[in-house]
């Protein structure tokens, strides 16, 4: 348990592992029915209501860990028979009303939700109320507050919203598959799909025919597995039947350089590295489409890198990141990435493997540079860009606008659309802290992980990102 940070991404683990283990011996086909049964054995309930219930949500969770839905292009799903216990939200009178004669709350409602009873309290009509919060500021005793559900707080791009039985159900049309709501749901009903199968018959496949199977690691790794080194992480992966593990950090090197020389050439520009921020462009600011560097991510650059030099090899993503399952999906990077995974997914296949990490001899990892490590924690895209700048003698003045989290992005992008923007170069990251506060990740303490990082980058051996990049070529 000390591996995650609750019980619900504990719970998803236990299941993924189980699947994992089945997987890697053929059995799965078998016993995949028994696995809730597996995990949640006898008659004695632990979680919900009834053991019963409790295993059939397992069942849905089995189904998400073997890639869900395939209807469904969402990666993030609802698993509805476990979203039944949250208030239905809005907002609501509470018990500090007064019954007060100004009626302000009633008065400044355009859309007549407002009544009182015969006690002078205030009353909303949830068929009229319209959520706009007029009330809620007018009110003298603050008697009026918004009650939304954990996923709907976590989601600021407003894209969860509740069905006729009051369950969240998710517009795909909005949502950006940053994960937050995953993360954030008290019950565990909202999750990614996993594809920890399709990684485990790619490795299986490679074994068996002496293919080369390429691990990419994002550099939020080294905030992460705090129960072993990084480098005993590295052999473990290997242990798992990878050629080789190679630092996310280097295609990140790559799109520095590149990405720099297109801030300078167009003028203004909007970072591609982080899937959802670009995806809540093109969602949300179709207009500003044409911003967006056409650097592929990091993790693309890379994969695309590797096949170029390793004629069908395979290509591996792990990090903290469930949009990057949505951008491996992509007809302009399907052909270079075969399969993501998250942190919690990689652990899972550690222990389906019963593979020690403590135990093992340590592997050094030393692709990337300083700079190009960075780029897990919001603000190295910039720090990187501005080196990339100087490395090339570009004569070009960076002036960064630095986004943490959608909320930031949406201002700046506001601004931008509107010709107000104080900057040239907006760094775009959905999560709060960048990708080490990624929905995929085994804990989630931004400013630690931060920390991790910024001695990780200082430990690269490679000074510059030119020099990282040429040892490449």
């Amino acid at each position: 348990m000390h591996k995650f940070d609750t019980k619900i991404q504990h719970l998803k683990y236990k299941v993924l592992r189980e699947v994992a283990r089945l997987a890697w011996n053929d059995q799965l086909l078998d016993n995949v029915l028994d696995i809730p049964s597996r995990i949640v054995p006898g008659k004695k309930a632990t979680m919900r209501c009834c053991v019963y219930k409790e295993r059939a949500i397992l069942g849905e969770r089995v189904k998400l860990a073997l890639g869900g839905d395939k209807s469904n292009p969402n990666v993030i799903e609802v698993i509805e028979i476990a979203c039944d216990e949250c208030p239905v939200g809005g907002y609501e009178v509470t018990n500090a009303c007064r019954g007060c004669l100004m009626h302000r709350c009633e008065d400044v409602c355009k859309f007549g939700a407002i009544s009182f009873d015969g006690y002078h309290v205030a009353h909303i009509d949830k068929s009229k109320c319209r959520e706009c919060g007029a009330c809620a500021k007018v009110c003298p005793y603050m008697a009026i507050v918004s009650r939304k559900r954990p996923c709907q707080n976590a989601c600021k791009v407003k894209a969860i919203s509740m069905n006729d039985d009051l369950e969240a159900t998710i517009d795909p049309n909005k949502c950006i598959q940053c994960g937050a709501c995953v993360y954030q749901c008290p019950f565990g009903a909202i999750s990614d799909k996993s594809y920890i199968v399709d990684a485990i018959n790619i490795l299986k496949d490679s074994s068996q025919n002496g293919g080369k199977v390429f691990a990419i690691v994002a550099p939020a790794i080294a905030s992460q597995f705090s129960h072993a080194k990084l480098e005993q992480v590295v052999t473990g992966i290997k242990n798992l039947g990878f050629t080789d593990v190679i630092e996310t950090a280097l295609g990140a090197d790559m799109v520095a350089l590149s990405e720099s020389r297109e801030l300078a050439e167009k003028g203004v520009l909007t970072s591609s590295c982080c899937p959802a921020f670009v995806q809540y462009i093109k969602t949300q600011f179709p207009q500003l489409v044409d911003k967006i560097s056409h650097n592929m991510s990091p993790m693309a650059t890379l994969a695309k890198h590797i096949k170029q030099q390793h004629a069908n090899a395979k290509v591996i993503f792990v990090g903290p990141c469930t949009a990057k399952k949505a951008e491996a999906q992509l007809e302009q990077v399907k052909e270079y990435v075969d399969c993501v995974l998250t942190f919690e997914e990689l652990q899972a296949l550690f222990d389906s493997k019963d593979i020690d990490l403590t135990t093992l001899e340590e592997t050094a990892l030393d692709n990337a540079s300083y700079f190009g490590r960075l780029f897990a924690k919001s603000g190295g895209l910039t720090c990187a860009t501005a080196q990339a700048m100087a490395e090339q003698n570009i004569n070009f003045a960076v002036k960064p606008v630095v986004c943490d989290g959608i909320e930031a992005c949406r201002m700046a992008l506001l601004k931008l659309n509107k010709g107000l923007l104080d900057g040239n170069f907006i760094e775009g990251m959905a999560c709060i802290g960048g990708c080490v506060g990624g929905a995929g990740n085994l804990t989630h303490s931004t400013e630690k992980s931060a920390g991790k990082i910024d001695k990780h980058s200082q430990q690269s051996g490679k000074k510059t990102i030119s020099s990282a990049v040429g040892d490449e070529q």
